[in-house]
């Protein structure tokens, strides 16, 4: 039997799981990890939640360490050993011991690149002073709470909306921090679509953090009485004792441009499914990786923990010569913000246009578990899929409770090509205290159905608020309750509650295009399958006035 020897370059993740996966697979290879850190394995998903508290101990973090990986997996696992080059021609890479400064020559038959993507640090002046954080490793962590228990800070500002910045915005505030949430976009969660990402921006100010769209940092400077003065657009300043960088991340591909592997057109290194560089001895996983987005099949950086898991098995697979291959990634992922949760699979709408890939679109509002049941809370989901054929192309949902259970169903169904049928007919758990007869699943597939089976024609929140410029605007007509029309309405709207609408038709024109709506888009349906069998030409507002709102 031939001894492989296979180095790889980073733990955490990605280079963590190959290490196992091979080990299992390949008792008699010889493993290496080098790992710039102290530590081998950790959860970086969960850096915030110590900083908040939600985590009381730092061991909670560490998945693995150096010594299982010796004793459970016969892994020789370096930290503090920095990868600074690689010999493609004579299969050696150059590594640094940071510790001592020593350098020396490692060969391999297999290299595995696993260094993840590194938290950006916009060239801004005074972006290096004291104070002033970025959070990648248990290192940084371990910063930021000694200067947060060591300054006593009060204020701080979270530059970046994204999984991070949300998170830091939400922890840091759980623990007496007040936060200013700083965001270049007009939206926080860049990779939802906007009216999706409204509910998490009204949480983030119903719990106090001061969130600032649109707004951007411009430098940091000495401020009064020891603080860091944050410079943002217009010239305003804020004191602070500390700043935390969320503003993205850059996958790590000096090690692998240097020596001349193929690189992607989205910065990411270019693998196969396989997980294999342009370098036939030499893999590549986690988020360093460029990979395919499995619903539009375009390159796409996707730096999440669970593909970089499942690359890191892949991986380890090949070079074992099993045929395990990549499907691509399609983003599952959600964030918990204060008493919300975000959550989303597939393609956005933002993925589609760009793709110049037609879909249509379906907005529900279901209570997570039966009504009657004490403390149901709504879903607001939307459902993207193809215009012919029904196959789901993405989805994206908020709520209180229950969302990310929604999400993990249609992200398996996505997973299969299932269309917007199959999700009619899903068989999912119901009790009360569960979910409900037609789960939010179900209703989801129902709505979009009922679109593609001709039984009623859709009007978005966006096309609703364009037609007031319009000069041949279409009738809109509320078919609310009196008591809900009276808590928040739509401007110059006819208002017949459905259960009157029959009586009333002679208050309708017949000779112009009716958009109906009521408070989440299912009384109105009712009322447009009654209008047009009377033959009135109507369309529905897709999830109602609630739609409408999130927008807003």
């Amino acid at each position: 039997m031939t001894t492989k020897r296979v180095l790889i370059v980073g733990g955490v993740a990605g280079g963590a799981s190959c290490a196992a996966r091979l080990r299992r697979l390949d008792e008699h290879a010889e493993i290496f990890i080098f790992e710039r850190t102290g530590d081998v394995s950790f959860a970086n998903c969960g850096l915030p939640y110590y900083i908040g508290g939600a985590i009381a101990d730092r061991g909670q973090l560490l998945v693995s360490s150096s010594e299982q990986f010796r004793d459970l997996f016969n892994v020789e696992v370096r930290t503090r050993h920095e990868v600074t080059r690689i010999d493609r021609d004579s299969k050696t890479i150059e590594v640094k011991n940071l510790q001592t400064g020593d350098v020396a020559r490692e060969s391999y038959d297999v290299l595995v690149l696993a260094p993840g993507a590194a938290p950006l640090r916009p060239p801004l002046p005074g972006i290096d002073m004291p104070g002033a954080f970025i959070l990648r490793n248990l290192d940084d962590v371990d910063q930021i709470h000694a200067w947060i228990d060591r300054r006593n800070v009060d204020r701080a500002v979270v530059v970046g909306a994204g999984f991070i910045g949300l998170e830091m915005a939400e922890n840091l505030s759980r623990r007496g921090v007040t936060v200013t949430l700083l965001e270049i976009a007009d939206q926080v969660m860049s990779p939802v679509d906007p009216e999706m990402a409204a509910p998490i921006q009204l949480e983030l100010e119903r719990q106090g953090v001061d969130l600032r769209l649109g707004n951007v940092m411009v430098a940091l400077e000495p401020g009064p009485k020891d603080t860091i003065g944050v410079v943002v657009q217009h010239d305003e300043r804020i004191a602070v004792e500390l700043v935390v960088l969320a503003v993205g991340v850059k996958p790590e591909t000096h090690l692998a441009w240097q020596a001349g592997l193929e690189i992607g057109s989205t910065g990411g290194i270019r693998v196969d499914d396989r997980m294999r560089t342009s370098d036939p001895h030499i893999f590549a996983v986690g988020d360093a990786v460029e990979v395919r987005d499995f619903v539009t099949g375009q390159p796409a950086l996707l730096p999440l923990a669970g593909p970089a898991n499942r690359q890191g098995r892949i991986a380890a697979d090949a070079i074992c010569g099993r045929q395990s291959r990549y499907r691509g990634s399609q983003g599952t992922a959600v964030v918990g913000v204060f008493d919300m949760t975000l959550a989303m699979t597939g393609a956005t709408e933002k993925a589609l246009r760009k793709a110049g890939i037609p879909f249509e679109k379906s907005y529900t509002h279901s209570f997570h578990h039966a009504s009657y049941y004490p403390g149901a809370e709504r879903i607001s989901m939307k459902l993207l899929f193809d215009p012919e054929k029904g196959r789901l192309l993405g989805a994206q949902a908020v709520g209180k409770a229950g969302v990310e259970k929604r999400i993990d169903a249609i992200a398996m169904a996505i997973q299969n090509g299932a269309t917007v049928f199959d999700l009619e007919e899903a068989d999912l758990c119901y009790a009360p205290q569960y979910g409900s007869a037609k789960d939010p699943v179900n209703m989801a597939g129902f709505t979009a159905a009922n679109i593609l089976h001709g039984d009623v024609r859709v009007v978005h929140w966006s096309e609703w608020k364009r037609r007031e410029a319009a000069d041949d605007a279409p009738v809109t007509l509320d078919v609310r309750p009196a008591t809900d029309v009276a808590t928040a309405s739509i401007p110059s709207t006819i208002r017949i509650p459905l259960g009157e609408l029959r009586s009333r038709l002679d208050e309708l024109p017949r000779d112009r295009e009716i958009w109906v709506h009521c408070g989440f888009g299912q009384m109105s349906y009712y009322a447009v399958r009654l209008l047009t069998q009377h033959g009135f030409n109507v369309r529905n507002l897709s999830g109602g006035f609630t739609s409408y709102e999130m927008e807003q």
